[in-house]
């Protein structure tokens, strides 16, 4: 009888190209490893696609390979697609990392930076580790990632890395499968990596000439002079910070007046929780953004008695602490290991610049820009190739807001609900980040800046040059604001190169963004509440308290807060009882000499101040909603003089927060239909109680509270009559005056109550920060009919009526 045996089965061969965030993060060796697990033979490589593997073997091997790919990729890895290509079977076995294939057009992901994980910082810890207290542990779970990179595909030659050559044991480990540094591309220690040095600013010789002089033991020496009230530059992943002791009231000070602060708040880091949980109320959310490997800077309200290690001067007035835990080896170090001498546990640790220009990044700028700021540098030689901001993000009724996006979230794209073809969008002039889109993805810049600086602009396109270098895409046609003046519109127009430049209005881009990231299709419009402090109007007027009828190709204006007049342009934004004042004459209040606003004002300026109110002198018309929070907080007398942007707001959000009772008496803005154009939000009536409530004693505290209360009843009541009228359900909450989160909680519990559908932004902020994306998807739908080398107004499917 003959034995029978099945055939062999035949080798399958697969081309596997895995598209993402795929390098820098592990994927490479996360290959060969599962590759080896199933026992298949090939090789894996990067490209400037993202990660190309072949392997060979069994069907369900292969075919477990092919799905595990993703299903089981590095934690730091974000998966966008993975393609299959069946191959004739090569033969041979083993399976092997190939040096990355160069050339081609960029199309992979670059990781954001990530904060130090656990199993490096036990190394870190750990006096028998070869690592123990070294400034720059890493792995392929953490590390530098985006600010290092300096072309594609990610490998060590494309790094800032590249000029500290491996020494042995860590070149073993780099080509070690096993190891958890098997090719990690920012790998060094004590004996190959970057060095850290502390330069003490010095004073030499009769003539006093100011140097710098380096001190033995960088770390300890740093720890001792901040723990003395010393401010110091420390050099982080993306920029350079200024430290101090959060808890030494003089030092705090002294920064404030180096830095030309004002009275703006200092952001934090803290050694851990235990430090930070008696000044601040910690949700769930909160302590799941403060400690993830992105370590925001995380807005959270404060307690009202808290302890002596933050003092009152890092955040006056304001009813938040900015707080972030330490996210390098270098932020560890220098706050304190256990066992170190006692030292600072919170630092301030703010933006190394002075105010209104881009972070420092370069080294020996870093000595002439902060001279006159730090009294020493903490600094190392690993340069940084792309500024990052620390984001900023708090929690709004339980879910996340963004304030600011930047270090640990860009580069990461964003999926559009649309199909674009590749657009630049420059976003706005306040908090600007720019936008590249193609296809279904946008990517958002890190944080830049206000770019009334000229070392902002230049900072905008060397941002913009490095994100179309690491995206390949090559925009067809430019997005910018309606703003005539706006620098970011001027950057558009002198860089299109032949390319149609489309302009967006202000409010109509923070609808569409809002949209956009909320995967929004733009088949339906929605009701777009668009509040905030400045945007250029279609009739020329500044408007910033609108409701629109909105979808990507166009809007309607439904309703908006009154006119009334800006007395002096941006000079007023910067003295809210002027606007305050203004408000009062628009509706036809007296200036009573009583009320806060006219005291703070004075007697001079106000005669002035009057007869150009009178005679519309320099007095452009606004709606906007800011403004109207500015005149609120000076005539409630809780902040008559803005030293940064929205202290004014900031204060009386600070104030209505700390209101524990009942409001009592609620107030009601009045809305006179618009006939044929929008319909009018008129201020007055509110204007005339909190009046009243000041004249009557009624607490600053509870004036805010009921102001609060004022406006989202309104929104409410717009939104009502719109739905009404317009069979629209669905409400999009958008502009910076949201970013206040007790109007944001009020307006979202009394829309919801209602029965709308409230979009609200979770991705990208809702100030200026997150305009460049809804100029993006607006552009791109109305690229057809724009004119090349010039703007071309939209056409609008509904009328744009003022």
């Amino acid at each position: 009888m003959t034995e029978l045996t099945s055939a062999p089965v035949a080798a399958e061969r697969r081309r596997v190209q895995v598209r993402g965030v795929v390098q820098g993060v592990g994927f490479r060796p996360f290959v060969f490893a599962l590759a080896r697990d199933l026992e298949l033979a090939g090789w894996v490589t990067n490209t400037a696609e993202g990660v190309l593997a072949e392997v060979e073997g069994g069907p369900g091997a292969v075919a477990a390979f092919c799905r595990r790919v993703a299903a089981d990729a590095p934690p730091l890895a974000v998966v966008e697609g993975v393609e299959h290509q069946v191959l004739p079977a090569a033969g041979g076995t083993g399976f092997t990392i190939r040096a990355s294939r160069g050339g081609g057009a960029a199309r992979t992901l670059v990781s954001p930076d990530t904060a130090t994980c656990r199993d490096c910082l036990a190394e870190l810890t750990d006096p028998q580790d070869r690592r123990h207290r070294h400034p720059f542990i890493t792995c392929t779970h953490c590390g530098p990632r985006f600010t290092i990179v300096t072309g594609l595909p990610y490998d060590r030659a494309n790094t800032t890395m590249s000029r500290f050559p491996m020494c042995g044991r860590c070149a073993a480990e780099y080509a070690d499968p096993a190891d958890r540094r098997f090719h990690a591309q920012p790998v060094a220690c004590h004996d190959c990596g970057p060095v850290l040095r502390l330069l003490v600013r010095a004073v030499s010789g009769i003539s006093g000439v100011s140097g710098v002089e380096e001190r033995p033991e960088p770390l300890a020496e740093a720890r001792r002079m901040l723990g003395a009230g010393r401010i110091l530059a420390v050099k982080g992943l993306g920029g350079y910070h200024l430290a101090c002791d959060a808890g030494n009231t003089a030092a705090v000070a002294e920064l404030r007046r180096r830095k030309a602060r004002g009275r703006k708040p200092f952001a934090l880091m803290v050694r851990d929780l235990a430090v930070v949980e008696p000044l601040v109320h910690l949700g769930d959310a909160e302590r799941e953004l403060l400690t993830g490997n992105r370590r925001p800077i995380v807005l959270l309200r404060r307690r009202a008695q808290g302890g002596d290690q933050v003092c009152a001067e890092v955040a006056p007035g304001s009813p938040d602490l900015g707080v972030m835990l330490p996210y390098t080896p270098l932020h560890h170090l220098l706050l304190g290991l256990p066992g170190d001498p006692p030292g600072p546990s919170a630092l301030v640790m703010t933006s190394g610049n002075l105010s209104g220009e881009p972070i420092v990044t370069d080294d020996r700028e870093a000595l002439e820009r902060l001279g006159e700021l730090a009294d020493a540098w903490l600094t190392h030689d690993r340069a940084i190739h792309v500024p990052c901001d620390d984001s900023v993000l708090r929690v709004v009724a339980g879910e996340v807001l963004p304030v600011r996006r930047s270090r640990g979230y860009a580069p990461l794209p964003l999926t559009l609900p649309v199909a674009v073809d590749p657009v630049l969008a420059t976003g706005g002039d306040l908090k600007n980040a720019f936008c590249l889109a193609a296809g279904r993805q946008a990517w958002l810049s890190a944080h830049i800046g206000d770019m009334d600086d000229l070392a902002t602009q230049s900072a905008f396109e060397r941002a913009e040059a490095q994100l179309e270098a690491i995206t390949g895409t090559v925009p067809q046609v430019l997005a910018t604001d309606r703003h005539p003046g706006y620098r970011s519109t001027g950057w558009a127009r002198r860089n299109a190169g032949g390319r149609p430049v489309r302009t967006v209005q202000h409010h109509h881009a923070h609808i569409a963004a809002v949209l956009a990231e909320n995967g929004a299709d733009g088949s339906r419009p929605v009701l777009g509440v668009a509040f905030d402090g400045t945007g250029f109007g279609e009739d020329g007027a500044v408007w910033g308290g609108e409701l629109l009828l909105a979808d990507y190709d166009g809007f309607r204006r439904l309703a908006h807060l009154a006119y009334v007049p800006l007395p002096g342009g941006d000079a007023t934004v910067h003295l809210p009882y002027r606007m305050a004042l203004a408000h009062l004459h628009a509706a036809r209040l007296p200036w009573d000499p009583a009320l806060p606003c006219t005291t703070a004002c004075p007697d001079t300026e106000r005669a002035v101040l009057a007869r150009q109110l009178e005679r519309g002198l320099n007095c452009v018309p606004t709606s906007s909603m800011g403004r109207l929070f500015d005149a609120a907080a000076s005539l409630a007398g809780v902040c008559h003089r803005a030293e940064y942007e929205a202290q004014a707001a900031i204060e009386l959000e600070a104030a209505a927060a700390s209101w524990a009772g009942p409001l009592g008496e609620r107030w009601s803005f009045a809305v006179h239909p618009g006939g044929d154009g929008p319909d009018r939000i008129d201020a007055a009536p509110v204007l005339a109680a909190l009046a009243a409530g000041l004249r009557a004693g009624t607490p600053p505290a509870l004036l805010a509270a009921r102001f609060h209360d004022a406006v989202a009843m309104t929104v409410r009541q717009i939104c009502g009559r719109a739905r009404e009228e317009h069979a629209v359900d669905t409400v999009a909450l958008s502009g910076g005056v949201f970013a206040n989160a007790v109007l944001a909680t009020a307006c979202l519990d009394g829309l919801r109550a209602d029965g709308f559908t409230v979009l609200r932004h979770r991705l990208v902020p809702p100030n200026d920060g997150g305009l460049a994306l809804g100029q993006a998807v607006v552009a791109a739908r109305h690229r057809s009919s724009a004119q090349p080398g010039g703007t071309n107004p939209c056409v609008w499917p509904y009328p744009a009526e003022c």
